[in-house]
């Protein structure tokens, strides 16, 4: 039990330590130029793509719904007075005015 934490711990560091020496500054060459190999001396470590950080894309707004206006049932009575034509009521003629 003790020899596989040790293990475990021996390979651990061994991972910081190689994280570390590939983290380590080097030249300025482009990326495509360094890696493993001779390009104008010892040039060891990976080569990896440069990583791009952008804004996130912009998506537009969603169109605004506005609600459909109210029927005519609940529409307000109409203002001022209104013409009633003349009409027969019980047996009368009532004659047309504004009400």
């Amino acid at each position: 039990m003790r020899t596989g934490r040790r293990l475990g711990a021996a390979l651990a560091a061994l991972g910081v330590v190689g994280l570390g020496l590939t983290a380590a500054p080097g030249s300025a060459k482009a990326w495509w130029g360094g890696g493993w190999g001779w390009h104008g001396g010892v040039s060891v470590g990976i080569a990896l793509p440069p990583v791009v950080v952008a804004p996130p894309p912009y998506y537009a707004a969603p169109p605004v719904v506005y609600a459909p206006p109210p029927p005519v049932a609940y529409a307000p009575p109409p203002r001022g007075p209104v013409w009633v034509p003349g009409h027969w009521q019980n047996g009368y003629w009532v004659a047309g005015r504004w009400q």
